[in-house]
């Protein structure tokens, strides 16, 4: 490790944020760099503990002290080389991950965590700066086509990894560019998108053809793509958001957050759009759902410049630190607030939406609510809700977004001519460790597979699939996979 007394040095910062009433003004990203002595000094807190739970935390398995080691050295090409062995995308992790390293990393017993994320993102952008980031297919192919449905997070890193292995893979995106979530499900205020573009070309660079504007199962059949290719990796996203079928859903102004934000994503970067128009300006907003999702709406009703903005959670507030329910090193279910959060947003937890309430020409007035008490587990989970008397009531708003997750991935079309099984959710069915569907060929990955999940797991996702499928072309892989924590641990201590 780069300074042995550096967690007791220094303590945890993160770079400088513009200013709410300056970045509501745009889209663009508002999170700084550090400084060059400040990367030092947060680079030097992770500490020599011995058995980093960090490692665990992250599922990628990503290679966390190390990296941290060659960061404090100033040996950008060792923290690029070790970083990108275990992500093929950093830049992507170290601006929306919300970081389950930091919530096991073994500083944070007592103290704030290592910021592993913006080192993760710094340790990316310097190497892009310095021409350090190229194609790595061989120059020898194995001359086996792969097909990649797909371009969100888990297709990019399936392609990227098989094309590594020599392979030529065809990636294919129903939306008119690729990235899936990342390009249309991710403001642009978080993620912009010419970071999406910047990698894209590096992978084209590496032989990956992108056929956008395609949807297997409409625009070719789905057994054509088997029949031309020799394997086939579904990597789709879990994409049938989760609906709340209550009286007066049908009136205008009550929108799925997803339609919301890629509708915004399109209009940033000047692409068309056909459907019916949403904005948010000059009115009161709700959002229900405490999400992620939830929050992208939050900031962008408040850049479009809504009147007001009210996030609704059925479930109880969280609590503002871990409690002897949830010990290090779990995931904490903790209270988060995010930079929209920041922004203006009246947040409301136990509080059930039971009617969208509408006017004469069918436009949402308001909604009527009711707070809830719920029934706590000996483990502090709540497991049921009812109703308190007499809390019922309305609020007015015009405009509705409903973030409350997503169920299952789209089932007509490529998935149906396919006859692919699906599991108890409705997810296609391929075990953990095989991502093997029952038809001969057809692999899947990501959120298609295992359901709604974080970016870090789909690229986790895309990785290992992608080493299976050469498995299955070659009869071995030389792909790396989360072993690769312990090559490094044998090569570092």
């Amino acid at each position: 490790m780069g300074k042995p007394t550096g967690f007791q040095e220094f303590n945890r910062e993160l770079p400088q944020k513009a200013p709410v009433a300056e970045r509501l003004k745009n889209y663009n990203e508002f999170v700084g760099l550090y400084p060059e002595e400040k990367l030092n000094q947060q680079s030097a807190r992770c500490m020599n503990c011995g058995i980093p739970f960090c490692h665990s935390g992250c599922p990628l398995g990503n290679v966390i002290p190390e990296f941290n080691d060659a960061v404090y050295r100033k040996n950008w090409g060792e923290a690029y080389e070790i970083l990108s062995s275990t992500n093929n995308f950093p830049e992507f992790t170290g601006r929306i991950c919300p970081a389950p390293c930091e919530s096991a990393c073994v500083l944070g017993i007592n103290k704030p965590p290592v910021a592993i994320e913006e080192i993760e993102k710094h340790i990316i952008e310097v190497a892009y700066s310095k021409n350090m980031v190229k194609p790595t297919a061989p120059l020898i192919k194995t001359g086996k086509k792969v097909a990649v449905v797909g371009s969100g997070p888990a297709g990019m890193a399936a392609a990227a990894q098989l094309a590594k292995a020599g392979h030529k893979v065809t990636v294919f995106e129903r939306d008119d560019r690729p990235g899936g979530l990342l390009r249309y499900g991710i403001p642009d205020f978080k993620l912009e998108k010419w970071v999406i573009d910047r990698r894209i070309q590096i992978m084209e660079e590496d032989g990956i053809l992108f056929k956008c504007n395609t949807e297997i199962g409409k625009d070719i059949a789905a057994d054509e793509v088997v029949r031309t290719h020799d394997a086939v990796i579904l990597a789709g996203g879990s994409t049938i958001p989760r609906n709340l079928p209550i009286p007066g859903r049908e009136f205008k102004g009550v929108h799925f957050a997803m339609d919301f934000l890629k509708q915004q994503n399109k209009r940033v970067s000047n692409t068309t759009f056909e459907w019916e128009e949403i904005t948010t300006t000059g009115k009161d907003v709700v959002v229900i759902g405490g999400g992620d999702t939830g929050s992208d709406c939050v900031g962008t009703s408040n850049r479009q410049g809504a009147s007001s903005v009210k996030q609704f959670e059925v479930m109880v507030q969280p609590p503002e630190q871990r409690t002897a329910n949830m010990p290090w090193p779990t995931y904490p279910m903790v209270m988060k607030t995010t930079s929209s959060h920041e922004e203006g947003v009246d947040r409301f937890w136990g509080i059930n939406t039971k009617e969208f309430l509408g006017d004469a020409n069918g436009e949402l007035r308001a909604i009527k609510v009711a707070d809830v008490s719920w029934e706590i587990d000996v483990m502090g989970r709540p497991i049921k809700f009812a109703e308190v008397e007499g809390s019922e009531r309305e609020i007015p708003c015009q405009r509705v977004f409903l973030a409350m997750g997503f169920l299952n991935p789209q089932f007509e079309g490529a998935l149906e001519q396919l006859k692919v099984g699906l599991d108890e959710r409705k997810n296609v069915k391929a075990k953990e460790g095989v991502y093997r569907t029952n038809v001969s060929k057809v692999f899947a990955a990501g959120d298609m597979r295992r359901g709604q999940s974080l970016v870090v797991w789909a690229i986790s996702e895309g990785r290992e699939a992608a080493r299976k499928v050469d498995e299955f072309l070659m009869g071995h892989s030389n792909l790396e996979s989360k072993d690769a924590v312990n090559q490094f641990d044998q090569v570092f201590y």
